[in-house]
C-alpha cells in the first residue's frame, strides 16, 4: 500500500511548527505593545503631572522612566527565549 503525501502524525508536527511561528509572532506583538504602552504611560502621567502643578519637567521624568520600565519589561518577557538558546549552545 502506498502512503498518502502526508500522514495524520505529520499533520500534527506540521501544525505545531506552524502554531510555535505564530506564537513567536504574537510574543514579539506583544513586547510592542509593552514597549509604547510603556512609553506613552509615562509621558502621559508626566504631562498630567505637569498641568497639575504647573510645571514642565515630569513629562521628561516619565519618559525615563517610561524608557526605563519598557527595557526592564522587555529583558524579562525575552529572559526564557535567551535562556533556552543559551541552554542549546552550551549542550552542543
Amino acid at each position: 500500500m502506498g502512503r498518502n503525501r502526508f500522514d495524520r502524525r505529520d499533520w500534527f508536527w506540521y501544525a505545531m511548527g506552524a502554531m510555535g511561528r505564530w506564537v513567536a509572532a504574537l510574543r514579539l506583538t506583544g513586547v510592542g505593545f509593552f514597549i509604547g504602552g510603556a512609553i506613552a504611560l509615562g509621558v502621559f502621567g508626566g504631562h498630567w503631572l505637569d498641568s497639575k502643578l504647573n510645571t514642565g519637567l515630569f513629562w521628561i521624568i516619565g519618559l525615563i522612566l517610561g524608557i526605563a520600565v519598557a527595557f526592564y519589561g522587555v529583558y524579562q518577557m525575552l529572559l526564557p527565549l535567551i535562556g533556552n538558546k543559551r541552554d542549546g549552545e552550551n549542550s552542543q
